[in-house]
C-alpha cells in the first residue's frame, strides 16, 4: 500500500531499495532457481551452515533445507535463510530469541540486521537474536511474480460487477504467473508450515527451548508454535495481536473500526496540539472534500506531480500514517493535497525490474478463508461498512486481503482456527495498543483469552502498530518478561506517548 507518509531515514532506505531492485530480482532469481535445482528432493538439513553476513559483519547468515511441503517430507525441499546474532555477554546467555516482524512478508533476517537499534541493550547481552524469513518471503525461496503483472493490480475499491469478474481473472492469471516463476513452495506459504520452519530451526540451533518475539502478522507465527509446540517454548511475546479465528464478518468490521477509530485520535490530536498544521479547522469536513476530489480524479499527490491520488490511494495514505503514528506529517499532507499545489521535491520514479517477491496474496490466501459469494455480497458489505466508518470507509489491509483471494481455486492449508493450546504452555506475553489501526484491540483480549489463565494481556494506552520501540513501559515490560518469564497480572496498562513529529523542518 501506499505510504507516502514516512518515518525519517525511511525514504532513503526506500531509494536504496529503489535503486537495487533489477540486482535483487536477478538474486532472487538465481536462488530460486538453486532451491529446486541443487540438491536430492529429500535432502533436508539437520544442520545450519554458518558464515559472515555480507550485510552485516556482526551477524552470522546461515541457510538449512526444509520440506516445500511438511505433508509430503520425501518431496521437493526449499531454502530457508536464517541470520544470527550472537548474545554480547555470551557467559550470561540465557537462549534464542527467534524475531519476526509480521507483514506478511517481511523479512526477518533484515529485521536481524536492525535488532541493534531495536531491541534493549540487556535482551541483547543475553540472547542471541535470531531472524529466519519465512518461507516465500525475502531470502527464504520466495514468492516471485512478474513486476509488470503485479504492478497492474486493479483497485481493491471494487464497484461494479465488471470490475469483481476482472479482479477475479486479475487474480488467477497473478497466481498463475508466480506459482511458475516460484516452485513447489507456492502452494505452501501458509503460517503453519512457517511454524513446522520454526520447529526444525530450533532443533538445527540444538536448543531445547526457545523464546519467540513475533510482532503483527508474525503474531500468528508465535500463537501457532505455543499452538503446536508448547513445551518447546520458554517465552513468546506476542506484539500487535491477529486473531487468527475471526472469519469474514469480523475481519472486516474489526479492522474497519480500528481504522475508523485511529481517525478519530488524529482528529482528538489535532485539536490539543499547537503544530498540527490543521489546528482549529474541521477535519472531517477537508477529508469529506479530499475524498470527494480523489472520486471525481481532481486530486493531485503534492509530493509526486501529476500523479492522481484516487479514493483507495487517499485512504491508504491516512492508514499508513496511522502506524507510528506519523500524525503531523499526514496533516501536512492533507493540507498541501487540498491545496493543489505541487511541493518541490518530485520523487523519482523506481527503475523498472522484471521479477518482484510478492508472497502478501500468497501468504494470507492460504491463511484465510474469506468467502465472499460475488459482487452483490460484496457491494453489501461495502455499504455497511462506509455507514459505521464515515471517514475510512474500510480498512486498506483488510479490503486488500479479502479482494486479493477473490477467484482462488483451492482452499487454504491453514484457516482460520481458535486456539485451543495444551495445559503444558507456560506464560505468554501479549501487548496491543488500544488504538491500533491494524491489529485491532479486540483481537489481542480474543486471543489472550484463547490462551489460556497464564496469557497476560498489557494494554498501551495510546496509538500506532508493533509498540515495542514506542512505549519505555511496554519495553521494560517485554524485557522483564524475556529475562524472567512469568505469568503477567491481568489488566495491565503502560500510559499513552504523545507522538513527537519527525521529517519537518
Amino acid at each position: 500500500m501506499s505510504r507516502a507518509v514516512q518515518q525519517p531515514g525511511r525514504a532513503e532506505r526506500q531509494r536504496v531499495r529503489a535503486s537495487t531492485r533489477p540486482v535483487r530480482a536477478a538474486v532472487l532469481t538465481i536462488i530460486t532457481l538453486l532451491a529446486y535445482g541443487t540438491m536430492p528432493a529429500q535432502a533436508h538439513a539437520t544442520t545450519i551452515a554458518w558464515t559472515v553476513c555480507p550485510e552485516d559483519a556482526q551477524v552470522q547468515c546461515g541457510t538449512m533445507r526444509v520440506p516445500a511441503d511438511w505433508a509430503a517430507p520425501s518431496g521437493p525441499a526449499i531454502t530457508l535463510t536464517v541470520a544470527r546474532r550472537a548474545a554480547t555477554d555470551p557467559a550470561r546467555r540465557l537462549g534464542v530469541l527467534l524475531v519476526n516482524p509480521g507483514g506478511p512478508g517481511g523479512s526477518a533476517v533484515d529485521f536481524t540486521f536492525n535488532a541493534a537499534t531495536f531491541f534493549g541493550d540487556e535482551l541483547r547481552k543475553r540472547f542471541d537474536i535470531v531472524g529466519v524469513d519465512p518461507r516465500g518471503v525475502g531470502r527464504s525461496t520466495p514468492v516471485l511474480c512478474s513486476q509488470d503483472l503485479v504492478d497492474a493490480k486493479p483497485s481493491p475499491l471494487i464497484e461494479s460487477e465488471d470490475q469483481f469478474a476482472a479482479m477475479i481473472d486479475y487474480n488467477r492469471r497473478l497466481a498463475a504467473d508466480c506459482a511458475a516463476r516460484t516452485g513447489p513452495v507456492f502452494d505452501h506459504v501458509d503460517t503453519a508450515g512457517v511454524v513446522r520452519d520454526f520447529e526444525a530451526v530450533r532443533v538445527a540451533l540444538g536448543e531445547k527451548k526457545i523464546n519467540i518475539y513475533g510482532a503483527s502478522y508474525g503474531t500468528l507465527i508465535g500463537a501457532g508454535y505455543a499452538q503446536r509446540y508448547p513445551e518447546r517454548l520458554r517465552a513468546l511475546v506476542l506484539d500487535s495481536v491477529v486473531d487468527h479465528s475471526a472469519d469474514l464478518d469480523r475481519f472486516l468490521t474489526e479492522e474497519t473500526d480500528a481504522a475508523q477509530d485511529a481517525f478519530g485520535e488524529f482528529v482528538k490530536w489535532c485539536g490539543r496540539d499547537t503544530r498540527c498544521v490543521l489546528r482549529g479547522q474541521n477535519i472531517p469536513r477537508l477529508w469529506t472534500t479530499a475524498l470527494a476530489r480523489a472520486r471525481a480524479g481532481q486530486l493531485t499527490d503534492p509530493y509526486d506531480a501529476p500523479r492522481k491520488v484516487r479514493v483507495p490511494d487517499l485512504v491508504s495514505v491516512a492508514f499508513a500514517a496511522f502506524y507510528q503514528p506519523g500524525w503531523y506529517n499526514f496533516a501536512l499532507y492533507l493540507r498541501d493535497a487540498l491545496a493543489g499545489a505541487p511541493v518541490a521535491g518530485r520523487r523519482a520514479p523506481p527503475p523498472p525490474v522484471d521479477l518482484v517477491d510478492h508472497s502478501f496474496a500468497a501468504v494470507v490466501c492460504d491463511d484465510w478463508h474469506l468467502p465472499v459469494t460475488g459482487f452483490p455480497d460484496l457491494r453489501q458489505r461495502l455499504q455497511a461498512l462506509a455507514a459505521r466508518a464515515p471517514q475510512m470507509r474500510y480498512s486498506p489491509l483488510a479490503l486488500r486481503a479479502t479482494t486479493s483471494c477473490l477467484g482462488r481455486l483451492s482452499p487454504p492449508d491453514n484457516p482460520q482456527r481458535v486456539l485451543a493450546p495444551p495445559s503444558t504452555l507456560g506464560p505468554v506475553l501479549l501487548v496491543n495498543a488500544r488504538h491500533d489501526p491494524a491489529s485491532a484491540y479486540p483481537w489481542a483480549r480474543r486471543v489472550a483469552a484463547q490462551l489460556g489463565p497464564r496469557a497476560g494481556l498489557l494494554t498501551y494506552e495510546g496509538w500506532g502498530h508493533v509498540i515495542y520501540q514506542t512505549s519505555p513501559c511496554v519495553a521494560a515490560a517485554v524485557d522483564k518478561y524475556l529475562l524472567t518469564p512469568a505469568s503477567i497480572p491481568p489488566g495491565g496498562t503502560c500510559p499513552a506517548v504523545e507522538p513527537q513529529p519527525f521529517g519537518i523542518g
